[in-house]
């Protein structure tokens, strides 16, 4: 991964992970917390690709397993983040342009129970059955409504600033581009006549000088 790509990914974790334990983990809600470090590794993995919501997914896990109030075995949630952002980064298409929301939206829906039922299935394997005690058909009806309620509030804006760290063209309108459309439109309203108007213009005036430069060849006469 790139610098920039690494410095706002470090970035968005931090700053998500910071809300997700002081704000979201003391609304007590029923079910499952919001996952907005899930909704962050989303955003980056869809704009990233597979290769880099993979690492960025591992990082932001690892540092979830580390930071307090952590109960939980170091690299748990660390494999589950890097195995959904890895499958989320496979959606990403390869004009970087999204045609819906539908899309991201059913993979938010799908990191979201998936996410839940592989953090059981990992806490399975290491003799952790909190899963079984709390309910888990709850936690992944909770899971998949919290996140897909704050998915439009977040994915957008991960999105935004990922391809704008990239220097991508769809985050903004080049100045050249903007410059092109701008002298066309003076040069429509200036002359009355469109660009393609123009360039027929051209053409024709082009075709006319060949002609007279093959007619004065003929008649020996010299052009300078």
């Amino acid at each position: 991964m790139r610098l920039n790509r690494i410095l706002l990914s470090i970035a968005l974790v931090v700053v998500a992970l910071v809300i997700q334990v002081s704000v979201l983990a003391r609304l007590h809600l029923p079910g499952a917390v919001p996952d907005l470090l899930l909704l962050t590794v989303l955003g980056l993995a869809m704009v990233y690709g597979h290769v880099g919501g993979a690492l960025v997914g591992f990082g932001a896990g690892l540092l979830a397993d580390l930071a307090p109030p952590a109960d939980h075995a170091a690299g748990r949630y660390a494999l589950v983040l890097c195995v959904i952002g890895y499958f989320a980064g496979l959606i990403r298409p390869e004009n970087g342009r999204l045609k819906s929301a539908t899309g991201p939206m059913a993979v938010v829906v799908a990191a979201a129970v998936g996410s839940t039922l592989l953090y059981a299935a990992v806490g399975a394997l290491v003799g952790d059955t909190a899963a079984r005690h709390v309910g888990l058909p709850g936690l992944l009806f909770s899971a998949a409504l919290y996140d897909l309620l704050l998915a439009p509030f977040v994915v957008p804006g991960i999105m935004w600033l990922a391809r704008r760290s990239d220097n991508d063209p769809l985050a903004e309108t080049s100045p050249a581009a903007k410059a092109g459309d701008i002298s066309s439109g003076w040069l429509s309203s200036g002359t009355g006549l469109s660009v393609g108007n123009r360039r027929r213009l051209g053409t024709l005036k082009a075709k006319a000088r060949t002609r007279s430069t093959r007619v004065g060849r003929i008649k020996g006469v010299k052009r300078l």
